[in-house]
Formats: C-alpha cells, sequence, structure tokens
C-alpha cells in the first residue's frame, strides 16, 4: 500500500517499513475474482455484487446495503436522499476526516462541528441534547445530524438517536472505520437512519477502494437509482434527475466478498495489538490510550496514544519523528475540522478536547497482520523516546 510517509534511507536498509494499516488478504481473493471474472460479471451488477451487499447488510445487522466505489460516495447518496439542500445546517463531531463532512458542504450545506466526550472521543450526546434544544429555540434545526465513528470506536447511537427523534432530526452514522465495532451490543452505526462504511486500502475489510451504504430499503432504492446514473425504466436513456456513476463493480465485490468472513478474527486481532502496547506502554508517566466506554467494543482499527509532554518529557511530535527514522509509520489524531482552514467560520460547539487531542495524540502501527517482533520495534522505538526523555 502506497504511504505518504518518506523514511529516511538508512531507515530502509535491513529493516522492512512497518505502515499505520496495510491491507491483509484472505487467500481467497483469486479464487473469488476468478470465479466473478468466469461468470462475465464486470459491471456494477450481477450475482457476486449481490452476494456482497448481502454479507455486508448481515454483518452490519442492517435491512439493506448497497455497495459504492468510496464511502464519500455513500456519503454523499445518504446526504441526498435525507433532502440537504442550500442553507441546510448539518452538524457532524469535529474529531474526523474531511469526507464526513465534505459533500454536504459542497451541496451548499453549512457545518456545525460538536465537540466529542472524553469517555469514547466520539460524538458527546449530552452537548447535542442541550445544541439541539437552543436550535428548537432559534427554530434552526439541523437537516440530519452525522456522528462519525473514530478509529474503530462505534459512537453512542441510543443517546444519539434520542436526542435526535425528539425534534424529527434523522441520523446518518459515519461509521467508516468501524465495521466490527459494536455499541450496546449491536453493530457500529446500528439505530440510525442511514450508515456509512468503508472498504478503502487501509481499512479493517478492504476492497482496494469502495464503500457501502446501509439502511431502510426504501431510503436505499432512492440512493440506488441516484447512484446508477438516475437512469430510469425504459429502453432508452431516461433521465427525470442528475445522477452519478458511484457503483460499484463485480471484481471489486468479489475482493470483499472474499475479505468479509475475516472481519472477527481481524478486530481480535487488532484489539490483542491494542492491548499489548497498551501493557508494554501505559505504565510510562504521561502515557495514556484511547478509552473505551462500557457500552462498547472498539475494532481498534487504530490505536491512538495520547502524550503528556510534560509528564513523558518528549512531545508527541518528537516521538513521531522518532518512529520514522526507524521506518515506521505513525500518524497525529485526526486534525479537528473547526481547525481547518477550509472551515475557518463554520459555527462549533466547543472543540477544546478534540484539539488537544489533536495537539498530543499519535495512532501507532495497527495492521491486523502485525507481527510480535514488528510491534515490539515500535514499543521499543517509544521506550528509548522515554530514556532520553
Amino acid at each position: 500500500m502506497a504511504s505518504i510517509l518518506r523514511f529516511p534511507r538508512e531507515a530502509r536498509v535491513g529493516q522492512r517499513p512497518i505502515l499505520l494499516s496495510p491491507p491483509e488478504l484472505s487467500g481467497n481473493e483469486l479464487d473469488e475474482v476468478a470465479q466473478t471474472l468466469r461468470s462475465g460479471w464486470l459491471a456494477p451488477a450481477g450475482p457476486t455484487l449481490a452476494a456482497f451487499e448481502q454479507a455486508v447488510a448481515a454483518s452490519m445487522q442492517a435491512p439493506e446495503a448497497l455497495a459504492l466505489n468510496s464511502g464519500t460516495a455513500a456519503l454523499h447518496l445518504a446526504y441526498r436522499v435525507l433532502g440537504v439542500a442550500p442553507g441546510d445546517e448539518v452538524w457532524t463531531t469535529t474529531l474526523t476526516f474531511i469526507a464526513t463532512i465534505a459533500p454536504a458542504v459542497q451541496m451548499g450545506a453549512t457545518p456545525r462541528f460538536l465537540d466529542v466526550c472524553p469517555q469514547s472521543w466520539t460524538l458527546d450526546p449530552a452537548r447535542l441534547r442541550r445544541e439541539l434544544a437552543a436550535a428548537a429555540r432559534r427554530g434552526r434545526l439541523p437537516r440530519v445530524v452525522v456522528p462519525a465513528d473514530l478509529f474503530g470506536q462505534p459512537s453512542d447511537m441510543p443517546a444519539i438517536r434520542a436526542a435526535c427523534a425528539r425534534w424529527g432530526v434523522p441520523v446518518l452514522s459515519d461509521s467508516a472505520c468501524a465495521m466490527g465495532g459494536l455499541q450496546h451490543g449491536r453493530p457500529a452505526g446500528a439505530g440510525a437512519d442511514m450508515s456509512v462504511v468503508s472498504f478503502n486500502g487501509n481499512k479493517i475489510i478492504t476492497t482496494g477502494g469502495g464503500g457501502a451504504l446501509l439502511g431502510d430499503p426504501a431510503l436505499l432504492a432512492r440512493a440506488r437509482h441516484l447512484a446508477h446514473q438516475a437512469r430510469e425504466v425504459a429502453a432508452h436513456y431516461q433521465h427525470e434527475t442528475t445522477g452519478h456513476n458511484y457503483a460499484m463493480g463485480s471484481v471489486t465485490a468479489a475482493i470483499g466478498l472474499a475479505q468479509l468472513p475475516e472481519l472477527e478474527r481481524r478486530v481480535i486481532a487488532r484489539r490483542a495489538i491494542f492491548r499489548r502496547y497498551q501493557e508494554a506502554l501505559g505504565h510510562l508517566p504521561g502515557i495514556t490510550f484511547m478509552p473505551e466506554p462500557g457500552w462498547a467494543r472498539s475494532s481498534r482499527w487504530l490505536t491512538a496514544m495520547v502524550v503528556d509532554p510534560q509528564r513523558f518529557g518528549a512531545d508527541r511530535e518528537l516521538i513521531r519523528m522518532a518512529l520514522a527514522a526507524q521506518g515506521i509509520e505513525s500518524r497525529p489524531v485526526w486534525k479537528p475540522m473547526h481547525l481547518q482552514p477550509a472551515f475557518r467560520d463554520a459555527p462549533r460547539s466547543g472543540g477544546a478536547f478534540a484539539a488537544g487531542l489533536f495537539e498530543d495524540g499519535l495512532c501507532l502501527p495497527s495492521g491486523s497482520g502485525l507481527e510480535a517482533a514488528e510491534q515490539g520495534r515500535v514499543i521499543d522505538a517509544i521506550l528509548g523516546v522515554a530514556r532520553r526523555g
């Protein structure tokens, strides 16, 4: 998998680079792809695509799934079918990737960013309740609320859904990175009006690129229509509105079909990797790790730690550079949306906690295929910084 990290020349000699979350193959991808090729179905249609969509829906306990060429495409379609229009407000957590909100902004909506809570690092339901009540008094409720799961940690969907249901506001869960995660015993995103997952190259289940939209069959039918250029049923090409070329092809779906049976094993592996980091580094002064509330099971797609530079003796950036010098990729916690220049004028509620996580947080290599010796290299590099500090 391509990486934006550029390792020093000396780090590439004799040791294989350790990437943040490289793809892992199940071993059955070639068989599934070959079978699909033999069937003659290459376009976004056919039995392989249908089987993949059914498997995704079953995995996420959703009534239906629509496989698409990216998670961002899934978000865009969700915003369309939920009626987002120019001038609407769309609320989401500030601690997320830009794809969560970019399609809504491109459609003319105004984003509003809410802080995350310390217990989960995901959307704070208490803050959401207060903000919705205040918005109702102003007569300016959001068109949709979009909780974003973080690094495999699901959002507290029952609390979020209850807060929104009082005012009739739909919920779209951006669960792009949380396949395999559980909240209140249900998969990430379950209980939302619609939810999105990603199969990008670095995700726990990958097709190299792709995503899926899940939700009510009536909403999915509208999204499916738009994903296929909004073509009407006719012998010729008939269009009553414009759509998109967003559908997933059958060969891509074949890769996903081979990957999905591995989901639980990969979650177990990543959670074990998290525990080893925690056991090896959690005793160090100033080092803490992303919490997991009692109602959640994070997939631990990425292990994230927080560094208190005063107590540890070095800041997050010194650790990141020390890892890079040894050919180890790490990444700061997401930069909050309210700190991004693109959204400098966007309204927000809070943001200090998320900003602190960005300032001091670091994501460590977490691939489900990470070998114990490779993880030992990561741990030793961080312990080396601690000794120098």
